[in-house]
């Protein structure tokens, strides 16, 4: 599961603090930030490590030796004010690029953490974080295992619960350590050069970026919608579904795709528990199973029952991925199984706890923001800061697209 990580290498994600009166000075943080995360990576120990190729098994590993440098800590100013970058729905992505420690992860060795302090305009903070994909994935860092732990240590607190685990061997999939290898000379035949996925090549500083938070109201609405109109069956309608409803059906019209062709919809699922046996929710690594929802025609997503029809479909590949949990662990195969330009994809989760996991001892981030979007028609889901609505973002090329999508966005919340 982890191998394929190494062509799309990086998450990004930046935590902004306002600097009221909670924050202590700006080398204070710094200071408090610094001594926590050397703590935190006496339990998060490969986390201070490195990629390794090696040559003679053909392997890619986690070496964690004292002589490596360790994890790059890097301190910055910048005139950017705090509050217009936390607050302003656009995304100023040039400025957020800035704000997040860059890594070189295409020639092994290579690092697989960096960390970032900026002091910004208005007293506030910005704390970047790049970690390595094939290390780390959403249930490890963006449902904020890691940052949890960090910030744990930053007040002085008790770890969370349970620890994390390194044990490989609690994934299995037949095949064992020869079909990750396989993995790895199917999408990296070139190691240690490890080239990112050409998919992923567009220039990211071009896409126009766009956030906004449902509230708990708004996404009671949406449900009660889409259980009236009938057609989403089974279980009780997930926030995830009703939210992943609403995004796919603005993305098919705002990129008006044609109504007698097909759109598709892709997700990740967290499947620790659900392999057999468990893998445990102490696994820290890549642990996902890639869904892919079954066709629809864009006319399906167009019209009154458009919202039912695209929560019914997501539930359907839900229901599949249960069934066969591990089926869709070869996400990689996907770009050449369907159109690009007619696929929304949503790496992330309404589950993820950022803003709850990210309280340092100066209060909640006033924004979580994810800085790494690559693909043209990417959302990006984050439970919201109230702990109740869904902040979500959107990743696109062409701003008419953007301003479209928002424009049937906020018209169907209403």
């Amino acid at each position: 599961m982890e191998a394929q990580w190494l062509v799309l290498p990086q998450l990004q994600y930046i935590l902004f603090f306002e600097g009221d009166h909670q924050q202590p000075p700006f080398d204070t943080v710094v200071q408090s930030l610094r001594s926590s995360l050397a703590a935190t990576l006496a339990t998060f120990a490969p986390l201070a490590g490195k990629l390794v190729h090696l040559a003679e098994t053909g392997d890619v590993a986690i070496r964690c030796s004292a002589s490596d440098e360790g994890v790059r800590f890097g301190v910055a100013e910048s005139d950017a004010d705090v509050r217009r970058l936390a607050d302003e729905e656009e995304h100023d992505v040039q400025t957020f690029e800035r704000l997040v420690p860059e890594l070189d992860m295409t020639l092994l060795p290579a690092p697989v953490l960096a960390v970032q302090a900026t002091r910004l305009e208005g007293g506030g903070v910005a704390l970047g974080v790049t970690v390595h994909h094939a290390v780390a994935d959403g249930q490890s860092l963006r449902r904020w295992r890691f940052v949890e732990a960090w910030a744990a240590a930053c007040c002085g607190d008790t770890p969370p619960e349970p620890p994390p685990c390194f044990d490989r061997s609690r994934v299995r999939l037949p095949g064992g350590e020869e079909l990750a290898r396989s993995v790895l000379r199917k999408y990296t035949p070139d190691l240690p050069v490890a080239t990112t996925s050409p998919v992923l090549q567009e220039d990211r500083l071009r896409f126009t970026r766009w956030t906004y938070t449902l509230d708990a109201q708004h996404i009671e609405r949406l449900k009660q919608r889409i259980v009236r109109l009938g057609e989403a069956h089974g279980a009780p309608l997930a926030s995830f579904v009703a939210v992943v409803a609403l995004a796919w059906t603005c993305f098919v019209r705002c990129w008006s795709i044609p109504a007698d062709e097909d759109a598709f919809l892709f997700f990740f699922a967290d499947v620790r528990d659900r392999l057999d046996p468990p893998a445990g929710a102490g696994y820290f690594g890549a642990c996902l199973s890639g869904c892919l929802v079954a066709a629809l025609p864009a006319r399906d997503l167009h019209g009154e029952r458009a919202l039912a029809a695209a929560a019914s479909a997501a539930q359907g590949t839900i229901g599949e991925m249960v069934a066969d949990p591990a089926g869709g662990w070869e996400f990689l195969r996907i770009p050449d199984a369907v159109p690009m330009e007619r696929l929304m994809n949503v790496p992330g989760s309404s589950g993820f706890r950022a803003y709850e996991a990210g309280d340092f001892g100066w209060g909640m981030p006033r924004r979580v923001a994810l800085v790494r979007m690559n693909q043209d028609g990417q959302v990006e889901l984050v439970r919201a800061r109230d702990g109740a609505g869904v902040q979500v973002s959107v990743s696109m090329l062409q701003r008419e697209h953007v301003d479209a999508f928002k424009s049937l966005f906020l018209d169907l919340l209403e």
